[in-house]
């Protein structure tokens, strides 16, 4: 992908209540989630990108993957059972014998991708290789940057209540909001695994990956109902 070719990207958390079998009865507060990551996700689409890219971190078998980028792609595999549901999610294609096991953004990452009916191309990748991926794809390229804000936004989040996380969440957003890709990659990696906001690797490599550039933003959801931030937003680059 040349360093002007056009882009889109769909910001989406990736937490397991985005899968209804996760989350049981809708409520409020899922449905008005998933609708926000789904719209998001489905504008991905409707850009007719000729593969799409989920970029996620949690990737831990690096090593194994031998030299140069860590990709999932046809074949590989998650699954939700650590969430009481006996789902398995194929990142691409059908589930292989040695196929790789996916993260759990990956494996949301897909399952979002099934949910919207897309059938073609697709690439999982982790924030350390997407800006030599994008290098490397053709010309039209959609990415999915899965990940979180702070899990410290109330007393009862599953990290508890810091008094510096909405704010910081709110820094993420206002970048999101601006399409400011050098407000993300300048995100403090320190600060964000203190607050336990899992983006922020995602968010430091898509910042770093299209600084520089000129975005057209829209900010869809920006909430913490279970006291986990939840931002979802696009950004088109021309």
């Amino acid at each position: 992908m040349s360093a002007a070719a056009p882009l889109i990207v769909a910001f989406c958390p990736s937490p397991p209540l985005l899968v209804p079998a996760v989350s049981g009865a809708a409520t409020y507060a899922t449905s008005a989630l998933r609708a926000a990551v789904l719209a998001a996700v489905q504008s991905v689409l409707e850009a007719g990108p000729d593969v799409v890219v989920v970029v996620g971190d949690g990737v831990t078998d690096r090593a194994a993957a031998g030299p140069g980028a860590l990709r999932f792609g046809a074949g590989d595999v998650g699954d939700l059972r650590g969430f009481g549901v006996d789902l398995e999610v194929p990142f691409a294609g059908r589930a292989r014998t040695g196929g790789r096991r996916l993260p759990l953004a990956h494996t949301l990452g897909a399952w979002l991708l099934d949910q919207v009916g897309h059938t073609g191309p697709r690439l999982g990748v982790g924030p350390d290789d997407l800006s030599s991926t994008l290098a490397e794809l053709p010309a039209s390229v959609g990415v999915l940057a899965m990940g979180d804000g702070s899990a410290r936004r109330t007393e009862k989040a599953p990290g508890h209540l810091d008094p510096a996380a909405a704010g910081f969440d709110a820094a993420v957003a206002t970048a999101l909001a601006t399409g400011d890709p050098g407000a993300l990659a300048a995100l403090d990696p320190v600060e964000g695994a203190r607050l336990l906001a899992a983006g922020v690797p995602v968010w430091r490599s898509v910042g770093a990956a299209l600084d520089g550039r000129p975005v057209v933003a829209q900010l869809r959801y920006d909430d913490a109902p279970f006291g986990v931030g939840y931002l979802v937003a696009e950004w088109r680059l021309p």
